[in-house]
């Protein structure tokens, strides 16, 4: 670690609670995935790893300062600077009571004293971290196309911030080094699980200001190179969380469609390479599908957002996957059951995220509707509560 990220790590750590204390302040969650297994049972003894299933939950972008959510963290906090955590206290057991959780982060993370922005150069609050954490997230996706919108010192602050507070990260790198090296978790249960981060562009309308190592790129080639990394790295599941497509389209283009298939095609030694891809950006829910054998979800929606000219923006859905390791034990992990929670970001006088009740009216019916467009009941994906 560098001496300017340990410095800077210090610094964040100091006030990356401020605004998080309090009365209803939610205590920093103990980790979930389950620690490297011992290398021997007792002296002499071979130890066989008996891995288990496990359940993934991934949702959508996070998008931490746009006005209204800006606003909510700093009315929600009351000991100053942002709270982000009662925005998301509705998700919250959705997203603690799973094996694995994975979010997007969708904006750079500024000092500590901002300033916060939004559209078009966004920089948001790094207690948006703190809050990610006490959700229940164990990793972020930070490849997006704002990534870089404030340059090297954007990508180093926003990596140090999910550092402080214990969240892996992938997509974005501090040197050349780390460029496409994957977030490895191990999920309760034993099985060791890599996500990986691309997006199709990174910066705002002023341009990218930082190398292109910083941020890895969509690329066909550069994905399954990464993903058979992953996989000889002793990754069991392999996801990969893309940043793509069209914004504000239910229906995914052609790029998103062909990169899926050559993606879920790739194989080494008769396993895929890759064993789920749940992308962002469309800021709304797009379709699920199962291609060559493999789930894909081409867009979630986001997980926070401010005001939207259309109502369809404030919907989105939570992908939870259940994986269930392989017989023989050389083969692939199957996802035995596939569900989409709807989920909605009510836009009050404070922004607050829910999943959606199984008998709710007209954004339900629409989540459902975009969600199953390419068939996705037929292949056993059904609506979780």
């Amino acid at each position: 670690m560098s001496a300017y990220t340990r410095s800077a790590a210090v610094a964040t750590l100091a006030v990356l609670a401020v605004g998080c204390a309090g009365p209803h302040a939610v205590p920093r969650p103990a980790p979930r995935p389950s620690p490297e297994p011992s290398p021997r049972a007792h002296a002499g003894a071979p130890v066989t790893v008996v891995r288990r299933p496990f359940t993934l939950v991934v949702t959508g972008a996070v998008l931490p300062s746009q006005p209204a959510v800006l606003a909510t963290a700093r009315k929600d906090a009351t000991h100053g600077g942002y709270d982000y955590r009662p925005m998301l206290k509705g998700v919250r057991p959705v997203i603690s009571g799973a094996g694995l959780a994975l979010c997007q982060l969708g904006a750079p993370l500024g000092p500590l004293d901002g300033p916060f922005t939004g559209h078009p150069v966004l920089q948001a609050p790094p207690q948006i971290a703190t809050a990610l954490k006490a959700t229940g997230y164990d990793s972020c996706a930070t490849a997006s196309g704002h990534a870089l919108d404030q340059g090297l010192p954007g990508v180093w602050r926003t990596l140090d911030a999910l550092d402080t507070v214990g969240l892996r990260h992938a997509g974005s790198a501090r040197d050349a080094a780390g460029r496409g090296t994957p977030a490895l978790l191990r999920a309760p249960g034993g099985a060791r699980v890599a996500q990986l981060s691309y997006t199709d562009g990174a910066g705002s309308a002023r341009g990218a200001a930082g190398p292109r190592w910083a941020v890895d790129r969509l690329d066909e080639r550069r994905i399954i190179d990464d993903a058979r990394a992953a996989r000889r790295a002793g990754a069991d599941v392999v996801v990969v969380s893309p940043y793509w497509g069209a914004a504000r389209r239910t229906a995914p283009d052609g790029r998103q469609l062909a990169l899926a298939r050559a993606l879920t095609a790739s194989r080494s030694h008769g396993r895929p390479d890759i064993d789920l891809i749940v992308g962002t950006r469309s800021h709304t829910p797009q379709p699920y599908e199962k291609v060559n054998g493999t789930w894909v979800v081409y867009g979630l929606g986001d997980q926070i957002a401010g005001a939207a000219k259309t109502s369809r923006a404030t919907w989105s859905s939570i992908a939870r996957f259940r994986f269930a390791p392989p017989y023989p034990a050389t083969g692939r992990w199957r996802v035995v059951r596939a569900e989409y929670l709807p989920q909605l970001v009510e836009q009050g006088a404070r922004v607050r995220v829910r999943t959606l009740a199984r008998a709710h009216g007209r954004a339900g019916k629409k989540i459902a509707q975009a969600v199953l467009s390419r068939g996705a009941a037929a292949d056993g994906l059904t609506r979780g509560r």
